[in-house]
């Protein structure tokens, strides 16, 4: 469905196209939406930042996830998914999450704070939605600091997962959704995992570009 995340970017930023030049705060979730967040800012000359969200990972399963937590503390937890995990295990999953939000906010937003959310129109985007606990917990963490409106943009989801993150948020956009959905790898042509320093160099390209 997408050759790579700038194709995916590109064809998610049209179909916000209503939204440009509406003084928008898009909010991409790192490290794999960052190149999808910056295809959509510069297309509708919106400010543009990182949201990082950590999933919560199963020890015997670390691809796979009981919830997710954000950098203000927000912390969403699938329902019934955590009942046999020991609460003691679960904080330290928690407090180990927690450090790696610390490293990356340190290390691709330099330390710096979140831009201002309250009263603003947020797009939160990610380069696909699986199950969507990092997606719920940015939501929260949104919803936390008084967005005006949120608007979820996504190349691909589940269908069911997305009628459940369309319920939570003003508007979804989400271009494809698959009846046999397994994995966000499976609608781009070239996949690979993203690395802070490409992180880093999106980044810098965008304030470059900003002046």
């Amino acid at each position: 469905m997408f050759e790579d995340r700038t194709d995916a970017g590109r064809k998610l930023a049209l179909a916000l196209e209503r939204y440009r030049d509406q003084d928008v705060l898009v909010l991409a979730i790192p490290r794999g939406g960052v190149e999808v967040g910056y295809q959509i800012a510069k297309h509708l000359n919106a400010d543009f930042s990182i949201l990082v969200s950590r999933k919560l990972p199963y020890t015997y399963n670390p691809e796979a996830g009981f919830g997710a937590i954000t950098e203000d503390g927000s912390i969403f937890i699938f329902p019934h998914a955590a009942d046999n995990i020991p609460k003691q295990k679960i904080e330290q999953i928690i407090r180990e999450q927690e450090a790696e939000l610390n490293r990356r906010i340190q290390t691709l937003r330099a330390g710096k704070a979140l831009p201002k959310i309250k009263d603003k129109t947020v797009i939160l985007t990610d380069d696909g939605i699986a199950m969507g606990s990092t997606m719920r917990a940015s939501i929260m963490l949104c919803k936390n600091k008084e967005a005006k409106k949120i608007i979820v943009a996504s190349p691909v989801a589940g269908p069911d997962t997305a009628k459940e993150i369309a319920a939570l948020v003003d508007e979804a956009v989400i271009l494809e959704t698959h009846r046999f959905f397994q994995a966000v790898a499976q609608v781009y042509a070239n996949w690979y995992d993203v690395l802070d320093h490409e992180v880093i160099r999106i980044l810098q390209k965008w304030e470059y570009e900003r002046g």
